[in-house]
């Protein structure tokens, strides 16, 4: 028995000592912490990343092994390309990006291969004329989840109302139909969820009224549209004189059905008191199930050490919301806050400070959607950002909490917070959840994953710092069942790390 014991964790030591293996990249000339950037995914076997160095555009191609390949220029794009967004797929991928001449702004797309090699040329896709005042970023792309369906919609505001077009395509950008739609908005008022296709080509976000600018959520409405349709399925979710806060919206594509998670409020002007859940049955085209999970004082105890519990969860976001086959989902949601001198922390200032959806690139402001697309920031050192505690919770197919756990974590900085808050790696059987921690002056970064009856585990951390690399986890963006690519500096260029499970 011994033997055999000894036997099986010699065979098993290998496996340990591999089971994580970061390969850096090495940095690029141009590419300063000024550098914005996307990682686009893997394809055919080369990990692409999108680079924009001052309106100079281009694809990095790094191999298994982050070498790089070719640093690919992107000369179809032109000067001053207001935006750009990816579809990655096994042997290609898409680049959506617009631009204006004149005054009329141009959609269109690109294919290129896994060497960053334009296939074909650029196809344009739709085509606006706006006035010498008007926004000039309103197109955006979203995509079901298995890539099959792709849509491009503009939104534009004119006397209080959000006039919506929305153009879907399939996966070899065939045009399938196009929409055009009204719908009031009133921008002190009104707040939108983040859009969504999903794998049959409906439309679908959650649109949230407010008594006023510095309210909380009152009424909630899921709008949905059909593929074929040129009008909006609207659907009032009652709140029984609950108030919610930011609504974070998810498809289950697996069980047709739709997730809408907030934190509510049971007065107006109190505190966080639990999670709201809604689920709408897709088929049956009905409110599915609508819970309120209060949360105990154990748990507030549990979430925040530190200060009344009454005011345990106010500083807590959504950020994050994995589905599981059997309907239910994993939710996390991150102890955030900021402090200046210039003005006090506000909830509500953050979430409604400038317009949550605009006219124009609501994907940047949306707090729910996942932080992959890195954007410089202004540093301004009056301002101290705290990323602290991530609370895990387990619910059913019902909408019934199941479990809770915390991950402890205490993170700040002066001035830029790209180095804080989390990322998560999807090992299929548990959640990987990634974060910079400071421990006896060296920058690690942390890793603890989560099973699915809600053990948490503390795994071998990993030196980030051991080459002289900070690492950005909230950037990261899994490319694989496998791999991870978390972006990097070093020495004041940015950089690249693929960690191997």
């Amino acid at each position: 028995m011994k033997f055999r014991r000894l036997l099986f964790l010699t065979l098993m030591l290998p496996l340990i000592s591999v089971s994580q293996r970061i390969t850096y990249s090495q940095p690029e000339n141009e590419d300063s912490r000024s550098l914005d950037f996307e990682i686009i995914g893997k394809v055919s076997g080369n990990f692409l990343v999108y680079k924009n160095v001052r309106n100079r555009y281009a694809v990095s191609v790094y191999n298994n092994d982050m070498g790089l390949k070719e640093r690919v220029n992107l000369d179809f794009m032109p000067d001053k390309t207001l935006n750009a967004e990816f579809i990655a797929y096994p042997d290609f991928s898409y680049i959506i990006y617009q631009y204006q001449k004149r005054n009329i702004l141009h959609c269109m797309a690109a294919k290129i291969d896994g060497n960053a090699k334009k296939i074909g040329e650029p196809v344009e896709l739709d085509t606006t004329q706006i006035s010498i005042f008007a926004d000039n970023k309103i197109y955006n792309m979203i995509n079901s989840e298995d890539k099959q369906k792709i849509m491009i919609f503009k939104i534009q505001k004119k006397y209080d109302k959000f006039n919506f077009k929305t153009l879907l395509f399939n996966s070899q950008l065939q045009l399938q139909y196009t929409s055009r739609m009204q719908m009031p908005y009133d921008d002190r008022r009104d707040a939108f969820s983040d859009f969504f296709v999903d794998n049959d080509g409906t439309f679908i976000f959650a649109k949230s009224i407010k008594d006023g600018s510095r309210e909380l959520v009152s009424k909630l409405f899921l709008f949905t549209k059909t593929p074929l349709s040129d009008q909006f399925n609207e659907n009032e979710l009652p709140l029984n004189k609950t108030y919610l806060d930011e609504v974070a919206l998810k498809v289950d594509n697996v069980n047709k059905r739709y997730l809408l998670n907030s934190f509510y409020y049971n007065q107006k002007r109190g505190n966080i008191d639990g999670l709201y859940t809604a689920i709408w049955d897709k088929q049956a085209n009905k409110l599915l199930v609508q819970n309120m999970a209060e949360f105990s004082d154990s748990m507030k105890r549990e979430a925040k050490s530190d200060g009344s519990i009454r005011f345990a969860y106010n500083d807590f976001f959504i950020r994050n919301v994995v589905l599981k086959k059997d309907g239910g989902f994993i939710l996390s949601a991150e102890d955030f806050s900021s402090q200046s001198r210039s003005s006090p922390w506000n909830r509500m200032d953050y979430l409604y400070g400038y317009p949550y959806i605009s006219s124009y690139d609501y994907y940047l402001y949306s707090r729910s959607s996942d932080w992959y697309y890195y954007r410089p920031r202004n540093t301004n050192s009056l301002t101290r950002y705290y990323y602290n505690n991530i609370v895990i919770m387990n619910i059913d197919k019902d909408g019934k909490l199941v479990w809770t756990n915390v991950i402890r974590k205490d993170q700040y900085d002066d001035g830029d917070d790209n180095f804080l808050s989390y990322q998560i790696m999807n090992a299929g059987g548990e959640l990987h959840f990634l974060f910079n921690e400071l421990e006896r002056r060296d920058q690690l970064i942390s890793d603890q994953s989560i099973d699915p009856d809600g053990k948490l585990t503390r795994n071998p951390t990993l030196k980030s710092l051991d080459k002289g690399y900070q690492f950005m986890p909230r950037f990261a963006k899994q490319v694989s069942a496998k791999q991870i690519i978390v972006p990097c500096m070093y020495r004041n260029y940015i950089c690249f790390a693929k960690i191997d499970y």
